[in-house]
């Protein structure tokens, strides 16, 4: 764990040692050459000795936690690589403040003395100090560190051995330990005994504790016996191949007389050819348990032949990568038990068998729902609780106690051992740059949804994302991200219509675990109401605010070397919180106050030279200070739905910024055209040329021209848009070769917008305003440039307030990649008709506010693939629209401010009945409701 702060000290050297500071060092001090080279020679020597720690404790896992003189040597090289990563700091900060302001002062006796050689010497005096302090902590790890590992515990034998005592653990569970497993184990059978001749290869996929080798043991002691031979072996991530192959030999020759006789003298060349030859003409099975990695299987695949004698292959593992290695169709994705499966389990556990059916006793039922809710379906979880409590005195002040100290009992109960191993597992394995992300997201509350893109940044504004190649860092993260989804380290809860990840969570019990390592390694600090978890006085470099109950001053007493600050409470008093955070946390990289009822900034803000991200989302900030353009590494900036107007003229000197967020809301309905509105950004616009994401400037004749030389621009929303600016605009549009995302909205209802192209690789598309008259459709029909780009990479378009009298169906129905159409007073006509074969993967349509549409027709074989269809509002409209039948994957049917006769039909249309949601249109009350 330790390695993850040598890993982030380590990369802020690098910015100290890179040329660019290196560079600027140089100007600035060129009166003290001799200072500086030492100062710079100190920090590459501490910078290699870290790399070197970093190396050396990546190869010392998890297996020493609670170790007292392994904790207490780590605690040491965590103090050493915080101090270092406060030293760097200093310097560029200094570097950056010399810059800025000169660089002397008057001292009190009035003689003059240059403020930077004080500084410089003492940052030198540091570094050295440091370096003294990693010779110290080379010799104590040498003294008394060894020690620990008396005996077989190297990091291979103590992970390969702690599989395959966890394997056993799984593989001998009772039958009745197996709940709510019935359909996963029948498919599992039929794909076993199946007639498909080929060796068919059967992947078991989940999150670790979800019951998989469980699961596959059950099968397999089953149906073993219809095969002509038969291995399990369990593998782990640091597995010997020749090791496995052993193993795979002796199941598949037990109870047999022709057994090899060197199998422990053959090399992997012979163990290969033997297996190979033994398999040659047998329908066999073996099971791989527990597989980690997709080259384990290409190794072990090498022996495993394909004899077309209907051999069966199981692989049961936590990675979709590896999974993804099976026969087409034949992975099983365990999920977690359902609220009913998990009640049984927990009972059978929890009560004696000489209760009838395991009833819970009466005044122990709310207490044992808590218990069971906080497992959230994992059986492993359950099984383990629910065995602990067996034990326990059956009174509610027993359990009770249980209940309010869960989190505690599967840290530190030695009867939960399993739970934490089998999770530790998961993330001993995850490389060091994956563990920094995974453990900050644990730093949120239980069942937090995150979105993807914000997560994304606030890693990014946390540098633990590295650079690879030409890939954006915003990309890298992303690889991230999906790497611990398909890791089965976080959830996924929602993906966007065309199958990206957007919204995902992390299991509570994981997160305990999480939580556990955080405080530990002084990673990050969870303060909720009174109870912190986590040491602020130990050096906590993170604080993440749930909930408060006291005084926000408290906290900052012991914060000055806080580099993060979130807060989840709105209701936090805030007042003197900024001024109190610029003054005693100047090395801040994130501040997240989003929410919060701020209505200043403070100059100060300007003095927090590290700071990357500033979220004041639906805050009352007014206006901007003008010291923000001395934060000269900010990354984002989100003002969104705040009550600024305009952005102060230094906005344009940040030259890092890469995320702008200033959209204003106005305090309408979504109805009205007006309900948002752009904020003023100064002429300059077009110096931002790190930015990604801009959303929402208000157009001017000038921003609109600058637009063009924004190109690593992905995401842009743009108001205010004149008709006569359209031109200049589609010529700024098509430099931005990087932009998948549009939004234009018109300065009014009436103003026309007739854009003439489009990005190459636009990918949603949202137009509020009227179209010229044919325009858009006649662009998609006719232009060259609108074809190539919206038969390949258009995926979402909303047309709001087009007032088009065409039917666009026919014009947009060559999208055929589109996934989310929506018509918001887009269309004026009376009739529309889907026909077959048209949007073949759509999954959402809406059409709202059209006041004039009469008939809707879906004719078979239209929007094949719909999964939600709003229709709102819809006043002229009489018919239930024909071919609802024909939606057969419809998941969500809706129609709202309806009138009570068009109810009716609803009610008597067969193809409707039972599976729509609707509201009524009726003043001044709406009603609603579901059929």
């Amino acid at each position: 764990m330790a390695e993850i702060v040598i890993l982030l000290a380590i990369k802020k050297v690098g910015i100290a040692l890179a040329n660019g500071a290196a560079d600027q060092a140089s100007s600035l001090f060129a009166k003290y050459t001799r200072q500086l080279v030492e100062l710079q020679g100190s920090i590459g020597r501490v910078a290699r000795e870290l790399h070197v720690l970093h190396d050396v404790l990546c190869q010392m896992d998890i297996r020493n936690r609670n170790n007292q003189v392994y904790e207490g040597w780590l605690e040491g090289v965590r103090k050493v690589a915080h101090v270092m990563e406060d030293n760097v700091d200093e310097y560029l900060y200094l570097v950056g403040r010399e810059h800025d302001i000169g660089c002397c002062f008057y001292l009190k006796t009035g003689f003059k003395k240059p403020r930077s050689l004080l500084s410089l010497n003492q940052i030198a005096s540091n570094v050295k100090a440091i370096e003294k302090d990693l010779a110290h902590l080379s010799e104590m790890k040498n003294r008394w560190v060894p020690m620990i590992h008396d005996g077989d515990s190297s990091s291979t034998n103590y992970i390969v051995k702690r599989s395959q005592d966890l394997a056993n653990i799984s593989g001998f569970l009772d039958e009745e330990d197996l709940v709510g497993v019935d359909k996963n184990r029948e498919k599992l059978e039929n794909w076993l005994s199946g007639h498909d001749f080929g060796c068919c290869v059967v992947a078991l996929l989940g999150m670790g504790g979800l019951g998989k080798t469980a699961l596959a043991a059950n099968v397999y002691k089953k149906e073993r016996e219809k095969f002509q031979c038969h291995a399990w072996v369990s593998i782990s991530q640091t597995y010997s191949i020749e090791a496995v192959l052993r193993t795979i030999i002796e199941e598949l020759f037990k109870d047999k007389v022709n057994v090899p006789s060197n199998i422990a003298a053959m090399d992997i060349t012979c163990l290969q050819e033997t297996l190979k030859r033994f398999l040659e003409q047998k329908k066999y099975l073996i099971v791989l348990d527990d597989v980690w990695t997709p080259e384990t299987f290409h190794d072990l695949s090498k022996a495993l032949i394909h004899n077309d004698k209907g051999s069966r292959i199981i692989m049961t593992t936590r990675e979709r990568a590896v999974a993804a290695l099976s026969s087409e169709g034949h992975i099983l994705t365990l999920e977690a038990l359902s609220e009913d499966d998990a009640w049984e389990l927990f009972y059978k556990k929890a009560f004696t068998k000489d209760r009838i059916n395991h009833e819970c006793p009466v005044e122990l039922t709310a207490l044992s729902e808590e218990i069971v809710s906080k497992c959230k379906g994992l059986p492993l979880a359950i099984v383990s609780v629910g065995s602990l409590l067996h034990v326990r005195e059956k009174t509610v002040e027993e359990w009770r106690r249980i209940n309010d100290q869960l989190s505690w009992e599967l840290i530190h109960n030695s009867r939960l051992d399993h739970v934490r191993n089998v999770l530790n597992l998961s993330f001993i394995y995850l490389p060091t740059h994956l563990k920094s992300c995974f453990l900050y997201c644990s730093l949120f509350p239980e069942d937090y949804i995150f979105h993807r893109k914000k997560l994304v940044r606030l890693w990014i504004a946390e540098e633990f994302i590295e650079e690879r190649g030409v890939s954006t860092l915003e990309e890298v993260a992303e690889g991230y991200l999906k790497e611990l989804v398909d890791r089965n380290m976080l959830q996924l809860v929602e993906k966007n219509s065309f199958g990206r990840t957007k919204k995902f969570k992390m299991h509570d019990i994981l997160r305990e675990l999480a939580v556990d390592l955080c405080q530990k390694d002084c990673f990050g600090v969870i303060y909720e109401e009174d109870n912190c978890v986590g040491f602020l006085e130990m050096d906590g470099r993170r604080l993440v605010v749930q909930k408060l109950k006291k005084d926000i001053l408290e906290l900052f007493s012991i914060v000055h070397r806080l580099r993060t600050f979130i807060t989840l409470d709105n209701s936090m008093p805030s007042f003197t919180l900024l001024p109190q955070l610029s003054n005693k946390s100047r090395y801040m990289t994130v501040l997240e106050l989003s929410g919060l009822p701020i209505e200043k900034i403070p100059d100060a803000i300007g003095d927090l030279f590290n700071l990357c991200h500033l979220g004041l989302l639906d805050s009352k900030v007014k206006l901007l200070p003008k010291s923000v353009e001395k934060l000269l590494n900010l990354l984002t900036l989100d003002v969104c739905s705040s009550e600024i107007e305009e952005l102060p003229g230094g906005i344009v000197k940040l030259k890092n910024l890469r995320h702008l967020f200033a959209e204003k809301g106005n305090g309408l309905t979504w109805r009205n055209f007006q309900c948002r509105s752009g904020v003023c950004i100064p002429n300059g616009l077009g110096s931002l040329t790190n930015l990604q994401t801009l959303k929402a400037p208000e157009a001017r004749h000038e921003s609109v021209g600058q637009l063009g030389e924004l190109r690593q621009l992905t995401s842009l929303r743009i108001w205010n848009i004149k008709g006569f600016y359209c031109e200049r605009l589609s010529e700024s549009l098509v430099q931005m070769r990087f932009l998948s995302y549009l939004y234009v909205s018109a300065s009014d209802e009436h103003e026309v917008l007739q854009l003439t192209a489009l990005p190459p690789n636009m990918q949603k598309l949202s137009l509020r305003g009227r179209s010229a008259e044919g325009a858009f459709l006649h662009a998609l029909d006719e232009s060259p440039l609108f074809q190539a780009v919206a038969e390949q990479n258009f995926y979402s378009l909303h047309l709001d307030w087009s007032q088009l009298r065409e039917d666009p169906l026919p014009s947009l129905s060559r999208l055929s990649n589109l996934t989310k159409l929506d018509f918001t007073r887009a269309y004026n006509g009376e009739q529309l008709a889907f026909l077959t074969g048209w949007f073949p993967k759509l999954k959402t349509l809406s059409l709202r506010d059209l006041p004039n549409l009469k008939r809707l027709e879906i004719l078979q074989g239209a929007m094949a693939t719909l999964e939600n269809l709003y229709l709102v509002n819809l006043s002229s409209m009489t018919e239930v629209p024909a071919g609802l039948e024909f939606l057969m994957p419809l998941q969500y049917l809706a129609f709202r401010e309806i009138s009570s006769d068009f109810l009716t039909s609803l009610r008597q249309c067969s193809a409707t009945r039972g599976r729509f949601w609707y509201s009524l249109r009726r003043l001044p009350d709406t009603l609603a409701g579901n059929v």
